[in-house]
C-alpha cells in the first residue's frame, strides 16, 4: 500500500527537494500552500514526475491552532521542514522565534491527535548544535556531535540560531510527553546547490548571491562554515523517514570551509565571469563595517578567524548518507544563477 507523507515547507528551497525525492520513490505527498492564489510559489511541484497522481496541495497556515490536524491524518509520517531563514527582521521574538516554536507546536500536535502518524522528522540546523564558532574552543571541543545544543544564543544575540534551538527543544519535550510516533531530527549546516523552486527566498542562496554580485569584493570575512549539498540534506529526511532503527539528532555536512576557499572553486571554474574578493578582509576593518551586511560587533569578534568542526559519522554510518563534493554543489549552483 502506498505511504502517504505530509512535507511542512514542502515549496522551499530544500522542501522542494524532499518532495521531489518522496514523488520519484512513489510516496503519496502532501504539502501545505499558504494561499492557492500564489500559483508562483507551488507551480514547480506541479512539474515534478508522479506529480499528477501522488502530490496533493493543500491550504494551510502554520500559525493557526490546528492548522494541520485534517492534513496529518491518514498519513503515515510527517517531515516537518516549515520554519522561518530569514537575517532580515525588526522584531526577533515576533519574528523568528515565536513562528518557529508555534509551528513547531501546531505540526507536531497534529501529529499527536492524529492515529496514523508514526514518525515526524523535524529539519533543525546546525544553529541548534552551536551559536558561535568560537562556542568550540570556550567549550574546550575538537569538535561538535550530536550531543551539543546552542547555549549562547539569546534574541540579542544570534536571535536565528535562538530560534532553532528553542524550536528543536520544544519538539523533543513534545515527543517525550507521549508515545505514538518517534522522533528524527536533521541538522543540516549551511546548504548550497540548485534550486527547483525557481527564485527562492532563501538565505542560503541570498549569501551565494551576494558572493557572486560584488557585495565583498573588497573583502571577504574570515568566517567558517559547514556547507552541505541541498539534494544530500533532502536524501538525509528520506533516509531518516525510511530507516526505522534510526532515532535522535543527526549533523549534516560535507566539510566546513570560508569564504575564499568557496571563491577559490568559482574563480577556477569561472575565471573572471564574477567581482570576486581578492583577498580576506581584516578583522578590525570588519568591526566598522559589519552593520552594512547587517551583522553585529559582537558577531564578528565571537566568529570571525575561528574554525569550526562537526562530527558527521552518524550521518554516514547510520543514516548511510552519501555526500556530494563540494565543488560539485558550488558549480551546479553557478550555472544556474548564470542561466538565471
Amino acid at each position: 500500500m502506498t505511504k502517504t507523507i505530509l512535507v511542512t515547507g514542502g515549496t522551499g528551497y530544500i522542501g522542494s527537494w524532499v518532495v521531489k525525492e518522496l514523488l520519484e520513490k512513489g510516496y503519496r505527498v502532501r504539502v501545505p500552500v499558504r494561499s492557492f492564489n500564489r500559483k508562483d510559489k507551488y507551480l514547480h511541484l506541479q512539474s515534478l514526475p508522479n506529480s499528477t497522481n501522488l502530490l496533493e496541495l493543500f491550504e494551510a497556515d502554520l500559525l493557526i491552532d490546528g492548522a494541520f490536524d485534517e492534513a496529518a491524518e491518514g498519513t503515515d509520517a510527517i517531515i516537518h521542514m516549515a520554519s522561518p531563514f530569514t537575517l532580515r527582521f525588526k522584531d526577533p521574538q515576533r519574528d523568528l522565534v515565536d513562528p518557529a516554536v508555534k509551528g513547531t507546536r501546531n505540526v507536531l500536535g497534529a501529529a499527536s491527535k492524529s492515529s496514523t502518524v508514526k514518525r515526524v522528522v523535524l529539519t533543525s540546523s546546525v544553529a541548534a548544535v552551536h551559536g558561535d564558532n568560537i562556542d568550540m574552543e570556550e567549550q574546550g571541543l575538537t569538535e561538535f556531535t550530536e550531543e551539543n545544543f546552542n547555549t549562547t544564543s539569546s534574541l540579542k544575540h544570534q536571535p536565528y540560531s535562538f530560534s532553532k534551538v528553542q524550536a528543536e527543544r520544544e519538539a523533543w519535550r513534545i515527543n517525550a510527553e507521549q508515545s505514538k510516533w518517534e522522533l528524527v531530527v536533521i541538522n543540516p549546516a549551511l546548504v548550497l546547490g540548485p534550486s527547483l523552486a525557481g527564485n527562492s527566498n532563501s538565505e542560503s542562496l541570498q549569501i551565494m548571491k551576494d558572493l557572486l554580485s560584488g557585495k565583498y569584493r573588497f573583502g571577504a570575512p574570515d568566517l567558517y562554515f559547514g556547507f552541505v549539498d541541498v539534494r544530500d540534506v533532502a536524501k538525509a529526511h528520506v533516509l531518516a523517514l525510511e530507516n526505522p532503527s534510526v532515532s535522535g539528532r543527526f549533523i549534516i555536512a560535507e566539510r566546513v570551509a570560508n569564504f575564499m576557499e568557496l571563491v577559490a572553486i568559482v574563480n577556477n571554474k569561472f575565471p573572471g565571469q564574477f567581482k570576486l574578493p581578492k583577498m580576506v578582509a581584516p578583522k578590525w576593518l570588519l568591526y566598522f563595517v559589519s552593520p552594512l551586511f547587517g551583522l553585529s560587533p559582537r558577531f564578528v569578534a565571537r566568529n570571525v578567524g575561528y574554525r569550526v568542526a562537526f562530527n558527521t559519522s552518524r550521518s554516514r554510518q547510520e543514516l548511510g548518507l552519501g555526500y556530494t563534493p563540494f565543488e560539485h554543489t558550488v558549480v551546479d549552483m553557478v550555472n544556474q544563477f548564470k542561466k538565471n
